[in-house]
């Protein structure tokens, strides 16, 4: 009878072995060449579009090898934030990075809650444009806007462009109007007139409690955020023409300071902010997070941010912002030289 003991010794141990030496060499390349570890895939898109780049497969293997990529940068950041960032108003500040087209990622802070505020519009915007699938008259159709409340009052960035009341609006104007002038108005007669269960399963197809359902306090991390701007970007929830009309909508924003104010002028971003005033603490939050179209090489970032003062919160996403995109333009200028 063969022995249960001496299989295990001649055969089990020695592969478990194998096993693990395998593991351990491909993490100490992965960190001598400045990969990361977690990446087994390679990713193939499609191409062809302005703003989103449709992914089609995963291949496994091949990514480690690739040379030119980014390496990791989120000490450095990190670094910034812990010794160089003196804002006196600003109290937190998390990052989110993603370099889009098969590269790395971080996230700094990911356990720190926030409060979405005008975040919440970038659902609304692909749940309206998911029901438009469906009916494709859904854009057209007119709505009179007949709030009763102004609901702009409670926006501490009001929108440059205000809706006149009795008026009428197709959605797809509210829907731009939501999204480029952040109107709470336009954003509160869409929930009005869309299918809200729409609405919900957007939050749902990604694993993310709906605002309805975790109330209005702090609930929302910025790597959950960010996976809106992913599904866009891959073309993943939407079809690739609403996708790509979302992105578009989103490069539009009347707004200037945050992300956009650490990058180059002609740099395309298609990105939304949030501001959140607690009427009881008077803590401020102000967030901004999208994709900056880097030529060949767009990338995801994130910053949310809680302090006193609004203006130090916005000083400090530009501020991060710049930090980013000069370390990816230097690491890019050298792989590409």
């Amino acid at each position: 009878m063969i022995n249960k003991n001496t299989i295990i010794e001649k055969a089990v141990i020695p592969a478990i072995c194998l096993l693990l030496g395998l593991f351990a060499g491909y993490y100490l390349y992965a960190m001598r060449v400045g990969g990361d570890v977690n990446k087994g895939f390679y990713e193939k898109r499609e191409g062809g579009y302005q703003l989103i780049n449709p992914l089609l497969e995963c291949e496994g293997g091949s990514n480690l090898f690739r040379n030119k990529e980014l390496r990791p940068f989120k000490k450095k950041v990190e670094g910034y934030l812990r010794e160089r960032m003196r804002y006196p108003g600003v109290e937190t500040a998390s990052v989110y990075f993603r370099e889009l087209n098969d590269g790395i990622w971080f996230s700094i802070g990911e356990t720190e809650r926030f409060t979405p505020a005008s975040l919440r519009k970038v659902p609304m915007m692909i749940a309206v444009l998911k029901q438009e699938e469906r009916d494709p008259n859904l854009l057209a159709r007119k709505v009179r806007f007949q709030l009763r409340s102004d609901h702009t009052l409670q926006q501490i960035i009001k929108p440059s462009s205000v809706m006149t009341r009795e008026t009428e609006y197709t959605v797809e104007e509210l829907l731009r109007r939501m999204i480029v002038y952040s109107d709470n108005n336009a954003y509160m007669v869409l929930s009005a007139n869309v299918d809200l269960q729409e609405f919900n399963r957007t939050y749902e197809a990604l694993n993310i409690p709906s605002p309805d359902a975790v109330g209005p306090s702090d609930f929302l991390s910025i790597q959950t955020y960010a996976s809106f701007f992913r599904v866009l970007y891959n073309a993943t929830y939407l079809n690739k023409v609403r996708s790509e009309q979302a992105l578009a909508l989103l490069t539009q924003i009347d707004f200037k300071s945050g992300i956009v104010a650490g990058l180059p002028k002609d740099l395309p971003v298609a990105h939304k902010f949030g501001e959140h005033r607690d009427d009881d603490t008077g803590k401020i939050q102000l967030h901004d997070c999208g994709i900056v179209y880097y030529p060949q090489h767009p990338y995801l970032l994130c910053i949310m941010t809680r302090g006193s003062s609004l203006e130090y919160l916005d000083d400090a996403i530009s501020a991060i912002s710049r930090i980013i995109y000069l370390e990816v333009n230097t690491q890019y200028n050298v792989l590409h030289d």
